[in-house]
């Protein structure tokens, strides 16, 4: 099933939410921690896989980010994974990670880093309002935007969501 973030309750197919799952192979709990169960598997026994997500309509689940990962902004749920596949489809654009910048009063702020394609000549402000021209308002990158040579990932090719922080945070400070 998929469920909605905010009421919980069950989504029809293509609506995307938190991934659940329910059956005998789930795990029961975490020893001694009913604090942390609690949090995971939900009073009709139902599992939060952290998923996020969406069914068609022949059944088969597709997943789209992490809820870990989502960007919260000013109570807006945003997916990262969205905003970087969006800069993906910018013509000067070769690689893109997004995450959330720690904001006092906004809760995060989406921001990027991005690496042009090679020979392009691109600007911070042609990424700004490139997403704030496609994306609703509250998917705007209002936080640090820096170009660089590189996104950092895993061997594996998985984006490295803390080092993008890391060095946003680095830049963003360095500025100041």
């Amino acid at each position: 099933q998929v469920r909605d973030l905010e009421t919980d309750k069950f989504l029809p197919a293509y609506k995307q939410g938190e991934i659940c799952c329910s059956g005998p192979c789930n795990m029961k709990g975490y020893l001694d921690k009913q604090e942390a169960t609690d949090a995971m598997i939900g009073a009709d026994g139902w599992l939060k896989t952290g998923d996020i997500g969406y069914y068609d309509a022949n059944g088969y689940f597709y997943i789209v980010d992490r809820l870990k990962e989502l960007i919260k902004y000013k109570g807006y749920q945003v997916s990262p994974s969205e905003l970087e596949d969006l800069l993906l489809k910018h013509p000067k654009i070769a690689d893109a990670g997004v995450v959330g910048f720690p904001d006092e009063e906004c809760g995060e702020l989406p921001s990027a880093l991005v690496v042009a394609k090679p020979g392009e000549n691109l600007t911070v402000k042609e990424i700004r309002d490139y997403v704030a021209e496609k994306a609703a308002p509250f998917k705007k990158l209002r936080g640090p935007v820096c170009l660089v040579a590189q996104i950092p990932k895993t061997a594996s090719g998985k984006i490295l969501r803390r080092s993008i922080l890391n060095d946003l945070q680095e830049k963003h400070n360095a500025d100041i």
